[in-house]
């Protein structure tokens, strides 16, 4: 890692001179931090922040299995429907769950495998 050299302009020298004419203990207030503690901080930072965004949320109810297995259920039978219409069923029938938890109980679909990347490896003849 490559740091540029600070630029002092003869205000800022003048001011360090006058500080250090004032102020006898101005060394103290000096600290030389390694990079590898800064990135040390951030990462505990990152750490502390995703642990809590993370924790598990007691006030919301859990959905019950009946409803998780009639979403994927109705998500199977209907491959063009999205979390949009599925959550309005739902409503119809008098269930409510967020849109958001149809989408997250919702079954993918299962994507074909290329067929492009099939065949590039495969050596094709010159005819």
């Amino acid at each position: 890692m490559e740091f540029s050299r600070l630029r002092l302009t003869s205000a800022d020298r003048l001011l360090c001179v006058w500080l250090a004419r004032v102020w006898n203990n101005w060394r103290t207030a000096l600290v030389i931090v390694k990079p590898e503690t800064v990135l040390a901080w951030h990462r505990r930072g990152f750490r502390l922040v995703w642990t809590w965004k993370s924790r598990r949320r007691t006030n919301r109810p859990t959905v019950p299995s009946d409803v998780r297995a009639l979403i994927r259920t109705m998500s199977r039978a209907n491959p063009l429907w999205g979390a949009p219409r599925i959550h309005g069923e739902l409503l119809k029938l008098g269930i409510d769950a967020r849109q958001a938890t149809v989408a997250k109980y919702m079954v993918r679909p299962r994507r074909p495998s290329s067929r492009r990347g099939a065949r590039s490896w495969r050596i094709t003849s010159g005819r």
